[in-house]
């Protein structure tokens, strides 16, 4: 039975050839993408496990070992906005644990460096960068200690006295494998947001494999009348049901096997644009991208199954009488349970909004369930809601296409929302994708954005603000450095504050705030000013590191004089420039060399992983728009012309009987353009909806407005959609012909 389903399954010519083909196409995209997202879980997972081995230093890490004691002490760097991590390490001897990616220990004045770290040294004038690190490079650091070839690493060579004489370095015999128990600033190896781009990714599946399982549903019901004509004769002249059975589903099974092969192409195709996407801010090694045996097993097992059991639920009227198909009768309407699952995932992100569950596995499975539902109740719920639409027209109209048109849809609603469900979908999709990343950029973005004249601005601080830790006096020969800088306009020293003139005495462990001469303040109008006549002014500490607008802000005086603030020791120091590059990273530089162990930060550093972690949310975004609205768009294409093609003879016999072609033409465009307005209307409103109670849940931030990008991006995919039902209009006049009456 199935060579004889084989040859049958080709034998309609180049309309069955086109089917199969079509088929295939659908079933490749949606395995294509399906591996794909697989294959970047697995790469968050393999890149998050090569880090571990930071949080060696962390006081959260009590793995031992019976090795010698290895001195560690991590800290980092930024360079133009990159984060540079750096371990210095001294062993205590020969048995002192290695780390990942050495092929040993650098001995002092040596270091290893990840290949993207000594690609930048080589570009970067070392004035700028290369100054800020002591010693030569003896190897480098492999990529099993890196998450990403764009990982910008050193594992640095001290003397033991070195290290002991830092607070936050400490001994350690074993490297760390795990994360610490907790983590406070001394942890580096936090994931590349593993737990956020799970969550997303795992939301992200759902939303662009939904849309092509509707194509695949769509292109498998292409001329799925003369299919079930041929299929009642066959039960007409002896077949069996199981027979009828084996042939559709034979007939569908070919093309998702062929689909399924020709997706792991895809798959394979993809990985290198996949790769450089930096879904976590940073680009993924291709061989991160692999795919587990049971993943694949799954989807090339799985998915041709699941195209021969819808093949045979949509062929299922032929195999209960062989009269099935000839003794049409108008189908029973869909009833109101059909909103139960919209309902239903809606209540259940509403639920999550004040129960959030403590996991990220939790939370994954959370909202990918209820993303899930909402986009299958908005399918389920179509035809009812078409319906609803149908008859409230049918009350207020009088021309005669569109009564046709709404008595057809009233008459047969899932036929007609059929069409456009691909669409609906992906508009739910794209509104809510575009909901949650423009509201987290409105909050994320503007927080990190910050103030342009403070972003001209570099700041040499302690790694903790509230530690006794000072700089002591500045050396004049770092002052006169500072001021050769081209592009250096001014130098404030913030001095510490022994006797906490003008803290808080309710907040006895809050920072006190800093004593900054009025003549040093007035270098650095963005941090704002002292009141007339004052000669030191009391400062917040967090005043240097905010990054809004304080140029505007009066400071009050400190009942002390100049003379004597300016000889207590510098607790940091504040630095202004023209805003060029080039003047920030040589002051950054000046600074880390004059004070190794202090942080010389600019502002757009504090940002750099949340900003990373937006780019990568915006990649995202692109992802779901760029792919889910054409594979809709083909759907919708495809799915009317399944439709005319399936009621030529209707058609045909209207003509036959007067009906005007452009007439037939308003039917078809009202079929199609009803049901893709009303119900894109719910989907929209569904999508903002759910993007607004998943931020509530996971972010507690309010849904902000899209703005005129996305209002466009919608217009024009209606537009569009409109176009592509208009495209398909002039095939009317050729299928319907008096040969279609004489025929069908």
């Amino acid at each position: 039975m199935i060579p004889f389903s084989l040859r049958l399954a080709v034998s309609g010519g180049r309309e069955a050839v086109a089917r199969l083909l079509m088929i295939a196409a659908a079933v490749a995209i949606g395995v294509g993408l399906l591996l794909s997202s697989l294959a970047s879980l697995n790469a968050v997972d393999h890149s998050n496990g090569r880090l571990l081995w930071m949080n060696t230093g962390s006081k959260g890490w009590t793995g031992t070992a019976r090795t010698d004691p290895l001195w560690w002490y991590g800290h980092d760097h930024y360079y133009q906005g990159k984060r540079i991590v750096e371990f210095d390490v001294a062993p205590t001897g020969p048995t002192s644990p290695l780390p990942p990616g050495l092929t040993g220990l650098p001995a002092p004045g040596e270091y290893y460096a990840s290949p993207a770290l000594a690609e930048l040294l080589r570009r970067a004038p070392a004035v700028e960068l290369g100054d800020r690190f002591e010693g030569r490079q003896v190897g480098t650091i492999g990529p099993e200690a890196l998450t990403s070839p764009d990982t910008l690493a050193m594992v640095a060579g001290r003397t033991v006295d070195e290290l002991k004489g830092i607070p936050e370095a400490r001994p350690v015999t074993a490297i760390a494998t795990a994360m610490p128990t907790e983590c406070e600033a001394d942890c580096f190896g936090f994931g590349v947001h593993g737990d956020a781009v799970t969550l997303v990714l795992s939301v992200v599946i759902g939303a662009l494999i939904f849309p092509v399982l509707v194509f695949i549903g769509t292109a498998t019901r292409l001329s799925a009348a003369t299919r079930e004509q041929r299929f009642a004769a066959m039960r007409l002249v002896g077949a069996t049901p199981r027979q009828v059975s084996v042939i559709s589903a034979v007939e569908s099974t070919v093309a998702s096997v062929i689909g399924t092969v020709a997706g792991f192409g895809v798959h394979l195709a993809l990985r290198p644009l996949v790769a450089d996407m930096r879904l976590t801010g940073e680009r993924f090694y291709l061989a991160d991208l692999g795919l587990h045996l049971d993943q694949a097993l799954v989807v090339a097992l799985g998915v041709p199954v699941a195209a021969a059991l819808a093949a045979r639920f949509a062929l299922r009227r032929v195999t209960i009488s062989p009269l099935g198909v000839s003794r049409r009768v108008t189908p029973k309407p869909p009833r109101a349970w059909r909103l139960v699952p919209l309902l239903l995932g809606l209540a259940e992100l509403g639920y999550f909004v004040d129960n959030r569950p403590p996991t990220s596995d939790g939370q994954a499975a959370a909202y990918l369930t209820g993303f899930v539902l909402v986009m299958l109740g908005l399918v389920i719920a179509g035809p009812w809601l078409t319906m609803a639409a149908a008859r409230a027209v049918a009350r207020r109209t009088s021309r005669p296409a569109a009564l046709i048109a709404v008595r057809r849809l009233a008459d047969d609603p899932r036929a007609g929302f059929r069409a456009v469900a691909g669409l609906v979908v992906a508009l739910f999709v794209t509104s809510a994708t575009i909901g949650i990343i423009g509201t987290i950029d409105a909050n994320r973005g503007a927080q990190l954005s910050g103030d342009p004249e403070v972003r001209k601005s570099v700041v040499d601080l302690p790694h903790r603000l509230d530690s006794a830790e000072t700089l002591g006096a500045v050396p004049d020969s770092l002052v006169a450095s500072a001021r050769a800088v081209p592009g250096f306009r001014g130098l404030v020293p913030a001095h510490d504050n022994p006797a906490r003139i003008g803290a808080d005495p309710a907040r006895p462990r809050f920072p006190a705030p800093a004593l900054v001469l009025c003549s040093d303040l007035a270098q650095a109008p963005v941090l704002g000013h002292c009141a007339p006549g004052a000669a030191v002014a009391t400062v917040p500490v967090r005043q240097f590191l905010d990054l809004q607008e304080g140029a505007n802000q009066e400071w009050p005086a400190a009942p002390l004089p100049a003379t004597e603030a300016a000889a207590l020791p510098v607790k940091l120091l504040y630095a202004t420039t023209d805003g060029s590059s080039s003047a920030k990273e040589r002051l950054r530089t000046l600074f880390a060399e004059a004070y190794p162990r202090y942080e010389a930060r600019m502002a757009e550093d504090w940002g750099t992983e949340a900003q990373k972690r937006l780019q990568a949310w915006r990649q995202l975004a692109h992802v779901v728009l760029l792919t889910t609205v054409p594979i809709a768009g083909c759907s919708l294409a495809v799915s009317v012309v399944a439709g005319l093609s399936d009621r030529r003879r209707p058609f045909a016999m209207l003509r036959l009987t007067g009906a005007p072609l452009r007439l037939l033409r308003r039917v078809i465009g009202l079929e199609s353009a009803l049901p893709l307005l009303v119900v894109s209307a719910i989907a929209i409103g569904t999508g903002f909806a759910a993007a607004a109670m998943f931020l509530k849940s996971q972010m507690q931030y309010d849904l902000v407005s899209p703005g005129a990008v996305y209002y466009g991006l919608t217009g024009f995919g209606l537009v569009a959609s409109l176009g592509i039902i208009a495209s398909t209009l002039p095939l009317l006049k050729r299928i319907t012909g008096p040969e279609a009456a004489r025929n069908g």
